[in-house]
């Protein structure tokens, strides 16, 4: 046999694992072997593979691979997430080319495009996993989204509903104003921007002295509850107990005290605005404060924003800073060079925005999973990350598990009122309707009464 001058890869390596998914040496059915089995952290349906694809499954295929050899029923399970934003933002955009605008059509018709778009470029990363010779069990593909694993999720939201563990309430999210939904921390990108420090002038009600406070965006005055000073602040301790008046709006609101503010930026002083900063959010919880949301879910000033009511922030930010200025309410603007956050899916800047969700309570999930962590039951390797996992599990927060998106898993969330708790959570419609009967006392209600 000739051997050929330069070894061609793609001859290779296809021949070969070619005859190994014939031969079907890594299909795996129960046998009296131990069992050895990794479920793969299913990428997204959207993706290509990067390069943190490749050293994770490449990690996997090694010890999939030693396992076999070892003499374990290894079994590699394949699949892919239905990716809900990434997926949506790629067939909102693809509609778009086409004329065709999400706003226009039904959830129902919306879905099929989706599956459409699903099926067509959904297994490219499928096919990389296999050109990397992943070892894995393709007859066991699995995809997020099918029925039976669909079902599984329906199933655990409600038992931890009913455990308590879940529960609907307002707190401030990361608002995609183009996407139309809110999203994790882990999706938002910080950008540094150009921008300006603009300096405000709050009159102190019954005086004719200002309290000149420090913003980058003048366009939330409108939701101003309080202007908070660090009560270790010699310069504002005159004014404890005083009231000041928010510029244009007209609002009186508290000074309050509270150790957040930092004293060296800007002026010392920081405008509360709870319903578009997750700070304020947390200073005004503390503190008791109203909560005014001013902006709608496309980022435009509502009713509470007055005459700007209509306009979208950015236009806001320019025109108020000239009404500001011209009723000598701006004492000056500096070029400031500020971390906006922006959408990983779209590139829309952020609106921080209080907003009605599910969420999951993390603290009694997180102590199981320290517990055996800290008894060396679960061992990490360096063993220096060990510290980093417990301060992750002793520093968890409340996870925001509800997203404003057709492609996905539905909340099973039954509502038989436009009351903020007239709802049940079942598995299905006719489980719901028992429950709907019993909160309500209402044995006339049919389904057609739940959405």
């Amino acid at each position: 046999m000739q051997i050929a001058d330069k070894y061609s890869p793609q001859e290779t390596e296809q021949k070969w694992y070619d005859f190994w998914l014939e031969n079907k040496y890594f299909h795996s059915e129960p046998d009296d072997r131990p069992p050895y089995t990794i479920v793969i952290p299913p990428p997204n349906v959207t993706g290509i593979l990067h390069m943190g694809h490749m050293l994770n499954n490449t990690i996997q295929d090694v010890l999939v691979r030693r396992a076999r050899m070892q003499g374990f029923n290894a079994c590699w399970v394949p699949g892919t997430d239905h990716a809900s934003i990434a997926t949506e933002a790629k067939v909102v955009a693809k509609l778009k080319s086409e004329g065709i605008s999400k706003k226009d059509i039904t959830r129902e018709e919306f879905l099929k495009h989706a599956w459409e778009w699903k099926e067509k470029y959904g297994g490219t990363i499928l096919d990389q996993l296999k050109k990397l010779g992943c070892s894995c069990d393709w007859d066991r593909t699995r995809f997020t989204l099918e029925d039976n694993l669909s079902q599984s999720v329906i199933k655990v939201f409600v038992n931890l509903y009913n455990k308590g563990l879940i529960y609907r309430g307002y707190k401030v999210v990361n608002w995609d104003p183009e996407a139309q939904t809110n999203i994790s921390d882990e999706e938002v990108i910080f950008k540094e921007q150009n921008g300006k420090l603009y300096y405000l002038k709050y009159k102190i009600e019954g005086t004719e002295d200002f309290l000149t406070v420090a913003t980058t965006r003048p366009e939330t005055i409108f939701g101003d509850v309080a202007v908070c000073v660090n009560p270790n602040d010699e310069r504002y301790s005159h004014l404890k107990g005083k009231n000041v008046i928010v510029p244009i709006v007209g609002r009186v609101v508290p000074i309050i005290e509270d150790d957040y503010v930092d004293i060296e930026f800007g002026t010392g002083a920081l405008k509360i605005t709870p319903a578009h900063d997750i700070n304020d959010y947390e200073i005004g919880q503390r503190h008791g404060l109203p909560i005014i949301d001013s902006m709608d879910n496309d980022a435009v000033l509502n009713e509470h924003g007055m005459h700007y009511e209509g306009q979208g922030r950015f236009t806001v930010r320019k025109e108020i800073a000239k009404e500001l200025e011209k009723k000598d309410l701006l004492l000056k603007a500096e070029d400031y060079v500020n971390k906006v956050g922006t959408s990983e899916r779209t590139g829309a800047v952020i609106e921080p925005k209080i907003s009605v969700q599910w969420f999951l309570k993390m603290s009694e999930m997180a102590k199981p999973a320290l517990d055996v962590v800290m008894d060396d039951k679960i061992k990490f390797h360096p063993e220096k990350f060990k510290n980093t996992y417990r301060h992750w599990m002793e520093n968890v927060h409340d996870w925001n598990i509800s997203r404003q998106l057709w492609w996905g898993q539905q909340i099973p969330a039954f509502y038989y009122g436009t009351g903020e708790n007239e709802f049940v959570v079942a598995e299905n419609i006719e489980d719901a309707l028992v429950l709907a009967k019993e909160k309500t006392n209402n044995q006339q209600l049919t389904t057609d009464n739940l959405k």
